[in-house]
């Protein structure tokens, strides 16, 4: 009697969690007033060929409506010849005919695959199925026009691209207020750490740095005006052996000097893992650590942390930074994507890095498990 009254709870619980849509989804108990719409790579005409090749330096838009309406789903797989086509493709989105994009990113990275290379990952915004799968469920809301295009800046055609991209056009503009998606890339090859005198993360020299003003951290994004950040997504390529997470975020939010307090506690605490991450790797809705390396040079990282649970807010500016190493004493690469709503205008992003310039490479910067700094990383570049 008790095993079959534990079964019932468990199966109503089930039940009660899997009848209760996300907050970002529509109520599907109550009717929807939206027209739904749907493009896609489909080849016109209705024959099999659904795929399109881009050639090097083509754009092509993939979705050019107007509003007001929202971009709810984008589906990419790929086919290409060329290593790293991950970090060659660049994803941009414009929202109501603006000039700078408000998503400007190689196409892995908004996908959380920051190494360039394909790997199976789930959370609730974003996740990577079996096969190269690539999905996005951000709402992105827009009142006037959407734009979306995906340029080839590799040296190789990209011989099938085939995408699948849901949205809606309403009858009624956006509420008042409604904040507009944005995602930025941004990379550090290497970060410049203040020291390669080391030995390992606990020396003295280490230790006892201190580093109250963020200077020289990690930037993950900067924006101006109001809007709230919900994530980052961020992958490491060690180029020093050791733990390369014991560096803090920091925020500075409405123009503050200094970051808001009190400080973190490490890197992988930030991500919601702890110890290191343990050795494993693990995804979930909100957090994750998808691959995990050993911690020593070369090896591979990424890391993915979103705060849907409670937004961080901004009503003027805001820019968001992490360490590297304690107080930034290590010279590892980080690559990342941070994703945030706020209104429009935005402050125009940085410039990419040149195609070449955002292939994962290992870098002579001295210390631990790395030779000597200033020297050419010849050998270590990927061919």
């Amino acid at each position: 009697m008790r095993e079959a009254l534990i079964a019932v709870m468990m199966a109503v619980c089930a039940a009660g969690a899997w009848g209760q849509a996300a907050p970002w989804m529509p109520d599907v108990t109550q009717q929807q007033t939206y027209a739904w719409h749907h493009t896609s790579s489909a080849e016109p005409t209705g024959g099999n060929r659904d795929a399109m090749a881009i050639t090097p330096g083509q754009t092509m838009t993939i979705l050019d409506t107007d509003g007001p309406g929202e971009v709810s789903h984008l589906w990419f797989t790929i086919d290409s010849p060329e290593p790293y086509h991950l970090k060659r493709i660049v994803l941009r989105i414009y929202w109501d005919g603006e000039e700078n994009p408000s998503v400007e990113t190689p196409i892995g990275d908004f996908f959380g695959l920051g190494l360039g290379v394909y790997y199976t990952w789930q959370s609730e915004m974003l996740s990577v199925g079996n096969t190269r799968a690539l999905n996005c469920f951000f709402p992105m809301p827009y009142q006037k026009h959407a734009r979306i295009t995906v340029t080839n800046e590799g040296k190789m055609t990209v011989q099938n691209l085939y995408y699948n991209i849901d949205y809606r056009i309403d009858a009624r503009p956006l509420p008042p207020g409604t904040l507009y998606f944005h995602a930025q890339y941004r990379q550090a090859q290497p970060n410049h750490g203040w020291t390669n005198e080391w030995y390992e993360n606990g020396d003295p020299l280490v230790n006892y740095r201190r580093n109250t003003d963020a200077k020289d951290n990690y930037v993950w994004f900067e924006a101006k005006g109001h809007g709230q950040f919900v994530g980052v997504t961020m992958s490491v390529l060690q180029n020093q052996d050791g733990w390369w997470g014991e560096g803090d975020p920091m925020f500075f939010i409405d123009n503050a000097e200094t970051p808001m307090g009190p400080g973190g506690t490490g890197s992988e605490d930030f991500f919601l893992g702890a110890w290191d991450f343990g050795g494993a790797s693990f995804a979930y809705p909100l957090y994750g650590a998808p691959i995990v390396g050993k911690e020593l040079a070369g090896e591979r990282w990424s890391v993915y942390r979103f705060h849907l649970d409670s937004p961080i807010p901004f009503t003027r500016s805001m820019k968001a930074t992490i360490e590297h190493g304690h107080a930034n004493h290590r010279s590892d690469n980080f690559y990342s994507v941070a994703y945030w709503y706020q209104a429009e205008p935005h402050m125009p992003f940085p410039p990419l890095p040149s195609m070449d310039g955002r292939i994962p490479t290992l870098q002579i910067v001295g210390g631990p498990g790395n030779g000597e700094a200033g020297k050419p990383a010849t050998g270590l570049s990927p061919k």
